[in-house]
């Protein structure tokens, strides 16, 4: 913004002490103030920088283009209660629904203290504060100052006897306030763009502890499936043991050859070296575990978790794309968009005047016994105004950044939104392709475990070898390990989905959403409309306009 015209300051100035009797010094009153300053607004407006027509920030979007239909996931038939867990799920504390309190207290912990937690909560603090000095920028600003000066006075100056040549204390007691009136929207703006900040900043935070909790999660379930296979592999490996013991029997009594006893062989030192890396795996796996908690890498060296088979997230029957909307990171993109849209309105009018007003009252006097007395009272009165005229072009240039800044943060939403869609509906695919596998897989296990029994009642009766029954149980291992994999990828993909759906959260700085039938809202578009406040659970396409 261009300086003060002296000329206009001049004329006002002048006509406030025109209008002030002569023996009282000169004063301006408010009325003749505010005339003065909307005549020399008149005049100076035609002659302003333009900030020139409004600009399309982004075409609308169609939300069908998005796949944002009615639901994620939908079942033929849902069941009781379905209805109403699709609004509650997941909760806010959903891993204590897996049932472990080593892992409630593990996370407990980790939200309480991990570092990176605590440093984006400084930075949204941060921005708190920095939200805090705009809005108290807005209002009347009030100082005082006092003080005291010992001074000589030159016979020679400007100063004229008896004054010059003396020595003297002279004292000086002001107060002052000075307010800018926002007659255009600027400040408004400006504190528009900071709270889009701070409320950002905020939701920032909260992702990154939904996204720890979802890794330790993840993480937990990792272990104890490492925990089980470990256990699998050991009986594996006593199963192996025994096959080739058996082998050279059968080799000294002639009935198999050295073949026979040398592949029996070579199956037993594989079945340990399975068992090392599995020792290894959880070794690392339980390091980064504490590692991300914010623990000393042996912290949990002792722990083992277990993959309980009835324990469920239970994921309703069906999802409402409107639960997106309950993700910090898209509440943080979507205030940014509002952040930036209110700096494109703070730049937009900077092309109109600033008029402020200030006024003080003061004691001043050479003499310390004559500070308090009324003749040593001075009183100000100041408005003024601060009009672009001719600039270069630099607020026209400043206005197409913060434009640019505007789009690049519509566009970044956008892309903040098309994968949280993606992610939930990975998930959903993956649970839903993990049931149909667990069925298959619950078939063939029980098939194996079938054969097994038949072949150990065999081997009772005589009618089959210890070898056939060994072979049996070959299958029965390998359909157990599988089972183990299966039941880790349900429960984290469980964790994933609860991730996608934002953990739980609810953003307590949106605006109340009208009430929706559960699982069949849509989740908001991608463009917004970010000359209002962003709303979860309205569709935001159209287009947005500085």
């Amino acid at each position: 913004m261009t300086a003060p015209d002296s000329s206009v300051l001049s004329a006002l100035a002048a006509a406030g002490r025109a209008s002030a009797p002569p023996a009282a010094g000169w004063s301006l009153t408010l009325g003749t103030a505010a005339t003065a300053i909307a005549a020399a607004a008149l005049l100076l407006l035609g002659g302003c920088a333009s900030p020139g027509p409004a600009s399309t920030l982004l075409a609308p979007r169609d939300a069908q283009a998005l796949g944002l239909g009615p639901g994620l996931s939908e079942a033929a038939t849902a069941a009781p209660g379905d209805a109403a867990r699709a609004t509650a799920f997941p909760s806010e504390r959903w891993w204590t629904a897996l049932g472990d309190p080593a892992l409630d207290r593990l996370i407990d912990q980790a939200l309480a203290g991990q570092p990176q937690l605590a440093q984006l909560q400084a930075r949204a603090e941060r921005a708190a504060a920095s939200a805090e000095i705009v809005q108290a920028g807005q209002g009347v600003q009030v100082d005082a100052s006092g003080s005291l000066t010992r001074e000589r006075y030159t016979e020679n100056g400007l100063v004229p006897a008896p004054v010059a040549g003396s020595t003297r204390t002279s004292g000086l007691l002001r107060i002052g306030g000075t307010v800018e009136l926002d007659f255009f929207g600027r400040h408004a703006a400006a504190l528009g763009a900071a709270l889009g900040q701070r409320r950002a900043a905020a939701a920032d935070a909260q992702a990154a502890r939904v996204l720890l909790s979802a890794q330790l999660g993840r993480g937990w379930v990792q272990l104890a499936r490492l925990i089980e296979q470990h256990a699998v592999a050991e009986q594996q490996l006593v199963q192996r043991q025994s096959l080739l013991d058996l082998t050279r029997q059968r080799v000294a009594a002639g009935l198999d050859t050295a073949l026979e006893q040398r592949n029996a062989e070579a199956t037993v030192p594989d079945a340990r070296q399975q068992i090392e890396a599995l020792d290894e795996q959880i070794v690392l796996q339980r390091h980064q575990l504490a590692v991300l908690a914010g623990l000393a890498p042996q912290a949990l060296d002792g722990v083992r978790p277990a993959l309980a088979a009835g324990t469920d997230l239970r994921p309703p029957a069906r999802l409402g794309a409107d639960l997106l909307a309950h993700r910090a990171d898209i509440s943080a993109a979507r205030w940014r968009v509002e952040a930036a849209t209110q700096d494109v309105a703070v730049a937009r009018k900077a092309f109109y005047p600033d008029i402020n007003l200030s006024a003080g009252a003061a004691l001043s006097a050479l003499s310390l016994d004559k500070l308090l007395e009324v003749g040593s009272r001075d009183l100000t009165v100041t408005p003024a105004i601060h009009l672009p005229i001719f600039d270069g072009g630099r607020l026209k240039a400043s206005l197409s950044g913060r434009e640019a800044d505007a789009r690049a943060a519509i566009a970044a939403y956008d892309g903040v939104v098309l994968d949280a869609l993606r992610e939930a509906r990975d998930a959903v695919a993956s649970l839903q392709s993990i049931e149909r596998q667990q069925r298959a897989q619950g078939e063939a296990l029980q098939a194996a475990e079938s054969a097994w029994d038949i072949a150990r009642q065999r081997y009772r009766a005589g009618l089959a070898t210890q070898l056939q029954v060994l072979g049996a149980e070959t299958a029965v291992l390998a359909q157990r390990r599988a089972a183990v994999d299966l039941r880790a990828r349900r429960l984290d993909g469980q964790v994933q989905l609860v991730r996608a759906l934002g953990g739980g959260w609810q953003d307590a700085d949106a605006p109340a959403a009208p009430a929706a039938a559960a699982g069949t809202a849509p989740m908001p578009s991608a463009a917004a409309d970010a000359r209002q406040a962003p709303d979860p659970a309205v569709a935001l396409a159209r287009p947005t306009r500085g």
